[in-house]
């Protein structure tokens, strides 16, 4: 029985890591060891990425959220506490996208939190 070679799965396997390291600077888009680290280091890069980018957009809508609730003289914990307590069930996205797009809504949302402690 003829040896097989692993020639075509080792180009292949390679190809695609340099396919993955394509714009990366210098050496590391040309030669496979250099571009192979830089590429599982770019998957460490991405996967922390996407756990931050949640925490970025939360901090984010409570930003937006608290400065909305100042301008109507509660803060932000006062004002969450209040709609939990009147049985408004809206997520921080949709609020922050309230208290910039319709202000009058939002003063509504105030109100009816500080009716309801």
């Amino acid at each position: 029985m003829a040896r097989v070679k692993g020639a075509l799965a080792t180009r292949k396997r390679r190809k695609k890591t340099l396919k993955l390291a394509r714009g990366y600077w210098g050496a590391k888009s040309k030669h496979f060891k250099m571009a192979k680290e830089a590429v599982m280091k770019s998957g460490n890069y991405a996967y922390i990425g996407r756990k931050q980018r949640k925490r970025d957009f939360r901090r984010l809508w409570i930003t937006r959220i608290s400065a909305g609730c100042r301008a109507n003289g509660v803060n932000y914990s006062t004002f969450m506490n209040g709609l939990k307590k009147a049985g408004i069930t809206l997520n921080r996205k949709v609020l922050s996208e309230i208290a910039i797009a319709d202000p009058q809504a939002f003063t509504a949302l105030v109100e009816k939190a500080k009716a309801a402690l």
